[in-house]
């Protein structure tokens, strides 16, 4: 264990064995660091939070209250997670942030977390989230979702597992965007975004198939050949 001597750490944190934390790095009350974990200058972790196994954290960033990192994470620079909600809404109530497994959140990403309506904000395993995302209340992220720099998610959005956010993406509150999926950069979706689909355009309408994105995660030929023949039978037959 190595632990600055400038770092604060209250009494009834509980911190792990191989634990490296940084220079005033300040710990509260109720915090678990699990083996492993490295934490670096300047970063606050408040109370009844705990950060799994082998997660690095670096400076600047912070970890408020009723947070939970799962392993292998790496949390940038200036990143806030677990902060209250913008939802004028909130009354104090106790909600939770969830982050899974081998997630990656980079520079000044911010993950609020959720409201008395679900309870929690929850990121999947194998997530990355590029500088300057946005996360709000509320929002429920599936597994190996990218999300590229400075996409942003209003309240209850919910993104399918393997979905792709482009770069300065808007999702509006209450949208759900299906697995596979993909909202190409600059675009705000209005609108529910179904499985599979390639949606870009303003308004944003539907493009086809995310045929590279299947492609690439090793969807036969054949498999896409059909899924073209379903999106045209049903979404070409609706124009």
């Amino acid at each position: 264990m190595m632990i600055h001597k400038t770092s604060i750490i209250d009494s009834k944190a509980k911190i792990s064995k191989n634990v490296k934390i940084g220079p005033y790095t300040v710990i509260g009350p109720n915090v678990k660091i699990e083996d492993g974990v490295e934490i670096h200058s300047h970063v606050n972790i408040t109370g009844n939070t705990k950060i799994g196994s082998g997660t690095k954290i670096e400076n600047f960033a912070v970890i408020k209250s009723n947070t939970f990192i799962g392993k292998n994470c790496r949390i940038f620079q200036g990143s806030v997670i677990g902060e209250i909600p913008q939802d004028l809404k909130f009354a104090g109530e106790k909600t939770e942030t969830r982050i899974g497994d081998n997630t990656t959140v980079r520079e000044f990403v911010t993950i609020n977390r959720g409201t008395s309506a679900l309870g929690y904000t929850e990121v999947g395993e194998n997530v990355l989230l590029m500088a300057y995302c946005h996360i709000a209340h509320d929002c429920i992220v599936g597994d190996n979702v990218i999300m590229a720099n400075m996409a942003t998610l209003g309240g209850h959005v919910e993104l399918g597992d393997w979905a792709f956010i482009g770069g300065g993406v808007l999702v509006h509150q209450f949208c759900k965007v299906g697995e596979h999926a993909l909202i190409a950069a600059g675009f705000r979706a209005v609108q529910d975004v179904p499985p599979f689909i390639w949606a870009s355009g303003e308004p944003i309408k539907y493009s086809g198939i995310n045929s590279v994105g299947l492609k690439r995660r090793g969807f036969l030929s054949e498999e896409r050949r059909l899924m073209k023949q379903v999106y045209a039978l049903y979404f070409r037959s609706k124009e």
